[in-house]
C-alpha cells in the first residue's frame, strides 16, 4: 500500500537536505526540526571523508542536494502515480524488507530505504562498512517529523532475522552468495553493472565536459560512472582530452592519485598502450569494467550493430549515454542524476514491493 502521510515526509526531508550545498549551508527557518539536526548535519558532512576516504565534501554535498531535488511533491507524485490502483490498504501484507547496502557511493541505497517505507512496509538495513553515518541520521530525522516510524526502520550490526523479503547490493562474487543464503525468500540482487558513453565524432565540447562529469563524480566509483566508451573507426581523442580538462584536480585526491600510479603502472608493465593526460588512462579494451582512473575504450563500424551488441549486454550496463545514438540512452552529465523513476538493473522496487506476498 502506498502511504500518503509517509510521502509528507520525505517532502519534509527534501526540504531539509536542500538546505545544504557545496556553496554554503543555509539555515531555512520555515524547515522543521533545524533546531536539532542542522548544526549536526552540517558536521557530520565535514567528518565524512574521516569516516571515508571518498566521501569528499563535494562528492557528500552533491549526493545531498541529488537528493534535494528529487524528494519534491511534484516529483513523488509522478514516481508513485503509476502505482495507485495496486495500493493495497490491506495492513496483513506489511512486509519486514532486508536491505543489504553498497557503500561505494554517499547514499547509494536511499532509493531502496525510499520505496521501502513508501509502501508501507518495515525496513531491517544492513549499512556497508564505508557509509555508517549519513542515512541513520536522515532515518533520525525522518523519525522526527514522523514518529510513527520508529517502528518501521531499525539498522542492523549483525545477522539479519526476522524478514519476508530482501534487497541486497554488492559485487558480483557477493551476490553468488546472497542468491544462497536467500534463496527461500522473494529477493531482488544486484550485481556489478557499468556504464558506457556512445561517440559519434560530432560532440559538441559542451557534450565532451558534460561526459567528464559522467567520469569523474565520485571518482567513478558508481554504477552510473561511465567506464567504457565506444567511438567510430578512427576517432582521434585529442578534443575528447582538451575537453575534460577541466576535471584535472581529480588527481589531487590521495586515494583517487594512489590508483592512477597504481593501475597506469600495471598498464604499462603488461605493455599495453595507453593513451594518457595525466590524471586519466584510456585503454583499448572489450570489458565493460574499468579500474578507477581508467577508461576503456572501443572502436564501431555500424550503430545499429553496437546497438545489438548493447541490447545482448544489457545485464552488464547500468545506463548508456550519447546525443540519442542509441535507444533509451541519457544525456551527457545525466548518469549521476536519476529520477525517483529510474531504478537501478532496471528493476521496478514499487511493483515487487506491492505484488510480492
Amino acid at each position: 500500500m502506498l502511504q500518503n502521510e509517509k510521502k509528507q515526509s520525505f517532502i519534509a526531508l527534501g526540504q531539509f537536505l536542500s538546505q545544504f550545498s557545496e556553496q554554503g549551508n543555509t539555515k531555512n527557518e520555515l524547515v522543521s526540526g533545524n533546531d536539532l539536526f542542522f548544526d549536526d548535519f552540517t558536521h557530520l558532512i565535514q567528518l565524512s571523508q574521516s569516516h571515508n576516504g571518498w566521501y569528499t565534501p563535494e562528492q557528500v554535498y552533491f549526493a545531498i542536494q541529488s537528493w534535494a531535488t528529487a524528494l519534491t511533491e511534484e516529483n513523488i507524485n509522478k514516481w508513485l502515480a503509476p502505482y495507485s490502483s495496486n495500493a493495497s490498504q490491506d495492513n496483513k501484507n506489511i512486509k519486514t524488507v532486508a536491505l543489504i547496502l553498497a557503500g561505494n557511493i554517499p547514499l547509494v541505497g536511499f532509493h531502496d530505504f525510499l520505496s521501502v517505507l513508501i509502501t508501507g512496509n518495515k525496513t531491517l538495513i544492513k549499512t556497508s562498512s564505508n557509509d555508517q553515518h549519513l542515512l541513520p541520521f536522515l532515518a533520525k530525522y525522518l523519525i522526527f517529523i514522523d514518529e510513527s516510524l520508529k517502528d518501521k526502520i531499525t539498522f542492523v550490526e549483525g545477522k539479519l532475522e526476522n524478514f519476508d523479503t530482501v534487497i541486497a547490493t554488492g559485487s558480483n562474487n557477493t551476490a553468488r552468495y546472497f542468491e544462497y543464503y536467500f534463496k527461500d525468500k522473494p529477493s531482488i540482487i544486484r550485481k556489478n553493472r557499468n556504464s558506457v558513453a556512445v561517440l559519434n565524432g560530432k560532440e559538441t565540447k559542451e557534450d565532451l565536459e558534460a561526459l567528464g562529469e559522467d567520469i569523474f563524480r565520485y571518482f567513478g566509483l558508481g554504477c552510473r560512472n561511465v567506464s567504457k566508451i565506444f567511438v567510430p573507426k578512427g576517432y582521434q581523442f585529442d578534443a575528447f582530452f582538451e575537453a575534460i580538462f577541466k576535471y584535472q584536480d581529480v588527481i589531487h585526491y590521495e586515494k583517487y592519485a594512489n590508483n592512477y600510479d597504481y593501475n597506469k603502472a600495471v598498464f604499462l608493465m603488461s605493455n599495453f598502450k595507453l593513451l594518457d593526460n595525466g590524471f586519466l588512462t584510456i585503454k583499448e579494451d572489450t570489458s565493460y569494467a574499468s579500474p578507477i582512473s581508467s577508461v576503456f575504450y572501443e572502436f564501431y563500424e555500424n550503430i545499429d550493430d553496437l546497438q545489438k551488441r548493447l541490447h545482448a549486454d544489457a545485464e552488464q550496463i547500468q545506463c548508456i549515454v550519447s546525443n540519442n545514438l542509441i535507444q533509451n540512452s541519457i544525456a551527457f552529465g545525466e548518469s549521476q542524476k536519476p529520477q525517483l523513476w529510474d531504478y537501478a538493473d532496471n528493476v521496478d522496487t514499487i511493483t515487487f514491493l506491492l505484488t510480492t506476498k
